[in-house]
């Protein structure tokens, strides 16, 4: 990945901030967040090992409307927090610039957690929802390449239902993304 988020680096908000202001799903983001419970010992160990990473930034690409943000960035946030990295908070209607840089099948998807150096080289990504999730959408994307279609909307908010029960499998939502965060992390 070529792309630099230099120019953003201490200009997004705090996991906290982006909580208070929120608009849309706050409680039940905040009871996503309250919920989230570690998998394994393992996972969270990996993490807490992260705490002395000085040189890792975590921008998050999101917005309190998106209901793959309600799931997945309470865990997102759980588990950094535990790292201690430093994490901050793009809201997609505010940083359009950065978001078409971080397109997900040509489109705007949120969220996205991108991993950077220190001095904004970009190492990495995850998002806008686990793998085993996002399969559908890619085979959604493949079967409906039209968005003028007459019946994409009808087909689009069946895809949602079936989304949302695949957030429950593979351990559910908070073991699946902490699994691919810990991946992605591991590879720096």
């Amino acid at each position: 990945m070529a792309v630099s988020v230099a120019n953003k680096l201490g200009k997004g908000i705090s996991p906290k901030a982006f909580i208070e202001g929120m608009t849309k799903n706050k409680d039940a983001f905040i009871e996503n967040y309250n919920s989230f419970s570690w998998a394994n010992e393992e996972d969270k160990q990996f993490f807490e090992s992260l705490n002395y990473r000085d040189d890792l930034k975590v921008l998050i690409l999101t917005a309190d409307w998106c209901g793959d943000a309600l799931r997945s960035i309470p865990v997102v946030f759980r588990a950094l927090e535990v790292a201690n990295l430093d994490t901050e908070v793009f809201i997609v209607e505010q940083h359009q610039d950065l978001m078409d840089d971080f397109l997900t099948l040509g489109g705007r998807s949120v969220p996205v957690v991108i991993i950077a150096d220190s001095g904004g080289h970009v190492l990495g990504r995850w998002g806008p929802r686990p793998a085993h999730v996002q399969e559908l959408m890619i085979q959604f994307k493949q079967d409906n390449p039209d968005r003028e279609a007459a019946d994409y909307n009808d087909k689009m908010m069946e895809l949602r239902k079936q989304m949302v029960a695949k957030y429950d499998e593979k351990g559910g939502v908070h073991s699946s993304v902490v699994t691919e965060l810990r991946e992605l992390l591991s590879g720096f």
